[in-house]
């Protein structure tokens, strides 16, 4: 009977995305709160400039949950997503 030899796998090389670490993660500074968002009002957005990274300089727009204020430094994960606009609500009358 000839038995059958299973390959051992090789470990998996880490991908960037798959885990949270400092390494990762990219220091942005808030430059202004620009309102509360949520249905209780928990979200805070807040206009972020990146201090590091390949966006470096940019100026985006992020939902924060927590307490946050400005000049506060925010570790962000991804810099490619923008967070959308908390807009007027528009009110239809019947």
């Amino acid at each position: 009977m000839a038995k059958t030899q299973q390959k051992k796998e090789k470990p998996s090389q880490k991908k960037t995305g798959d885990k949270l670490t400092e390494e990762t993660a990219v220091p942005a500074v808030v430059e202004a709160t620009l309102g509360r968002g949520g249905t209780r009002g928990e979200i805070t957005q807040v206009k972020c400039r990146i201090l590091q990274g390949r966006n470096m300089g940019k100026s985006i727009r992020r939902n924060v949950r927590g307490p946050i204020a400005k000049r506060d430094i925010l570790m962000l994960r991804e810099t490619e997503i923008e967070a959308r606009r908390i807009g007027k609500r528009v009110r239809r009358s019947s």
